[in-house]
């Protein structure tokens, strides 16, 4: 029975630019190494002790040493911390497990996919002038689905203005839980209905199904309450509190959740888009890999932007809105550049057996 030998942490932050940052784990297995990757939240002000302090007094001890036949065997140990932290060690588990038997991800997962059509997410903008450059931008590069992030008094009037302009486009809504049931509120998501939207997505307060079950009988659009976890999706299917559902690997915790989350939706008929997490690529493969799944039915958030440093060769980058699924390579599917990351690492962690 194999075990893990090393567990590495790693805090990058990026070169230039806005610099964003994430925790990079490395596992290995005698000479064969996983990677996983969790975002450190810009709203955190740089501080991510916590999910730090996950992986190097909780979960990176509880795996030095553990014998495991497959990914799922150390779920116990993923969830001695928070789901980002988890969600680094639960990919870089699957990495591992795939490239010391010589699969793809994408393969071991149940994937059926060769390549992943790609979606974009537009923030939030001053004017509509802006959100429409941005959404020509976005459809100029291949991508057939648009995330808009809307609030209350920046809702229909972008939509409307997205909507006649792109008449075939997939749109979602990403409410971000800033509305309620009033009578003002429900007379704005009601009205979305008329625009044809793939989804809308939190509309509301993310523990309150009952009201997504509600506005969902009151109409058509799909709407795609937040998941995060397997007990809360159970809940949202038996009260059908929606019929679209957003993939992030870092909310669930890592590719096991994730795919046990796509298989209850896919059976229940629910739409599904992917997103990865991070700006090194670990995160984005790994989203690729999942994007995989046949339940995937709506253009995923799975590449890097264009024009960064590139950390994994080949880069996950979409050419004309499609990116192609690794299933020549073991793992991931790409090969990460150690040595680039220990250079611009800022914090470093190393437990062995």
């Amino acid at each position: 029975m194999p075990q893990i030998h090393g567990c590495d942490a790693y805090r990058v932050a990026m070169p230039r630019g806005r610099r964003p940052e994430s925790i990079l784990v490395r596992l290995t297995c005698g000479d064969t190494v996983g990677w996983g990757e969790m975002a450190v939240p810009a709203a955190a002000g740089g501080g991510s002790g916590g999910a730090w302090a996950d992986i190097e007094e909780r979960m990176g001890p509880a795996l030095i040493g553990l014998d495991w036949e497959r990914p799922e065997d150390v779920s116990a140990a993923a969830d001695l911390g928070a789901r980002e932290a988890a969600a680094a060690i639960d990919t870089a588990c699957w990495d591992l497990w795939c490239r010391t038997r010589g699969l793809p991800l994408a393969h071991a997962l149940g994937g059926t996919r060769t390549s992943i059509v790609t979606g974009a997410r537009i923030s939030p903008e001053a004017t509509l002038d802006t959100i429409a450059g941005r959404v020509n931008q976005a459809v100029g590069a291949g991508h057939t689905r648009v995330t808009l992030d809307i609030r209350p008094g920046w809702d229909i009037e972008p939509v409307r203005a997205i909507r006649q302009a792109y008449p075939a486009l997939a749109l979602v809504a990403d409410a971000g839980h800033a509305y309620t049931e009033s009578p003002e509120h429900l007379e704005v998501l009601e009205g979305l209905d008329s625009y044809g939207l793939a989804a809308v997505e939190r509309p509301f307060a993310a523990g309150d199904l009952a009201a997504h079950a509600r506005l969902q009988l009151r109409v058509g659009t799909a709407v795609a309450p937040a998941v995060g976890d397997l007990e809360t999706l159970d809940a949202a299917l038996s009260l059908d509190a929606g019929r679209a559902l957003h993939l992030r690997l870092d909310r669930l915790g890592g590719l096991t959740a994730a795919r046990s989350a796509h298989d209850l939706a896919y059976a229940a008929g629910w739409d599904v888009w992917c997103s990865g997490s991070g700006a090194f690529g670990i995160g984005q493969a790994a989203a690729v890999a999942l994007a995989s799944l046949p339940g995937c039915t709506l253009p995923s958030d799975v590449s890097d932007p264009a024009g960064g440093p590139v950390f994994v060769t080949p880069p996950v980058r979409s050419s004309g809105g499609v990116v192609g699924v690794p299933l020549t390579q073991p793992g991931l599917g790409h090969e990460i550049d150690e040595e680039r990351i220990e250079r611009l690492a800022t914090r470093r962690m190393r437990l062995s057996a």
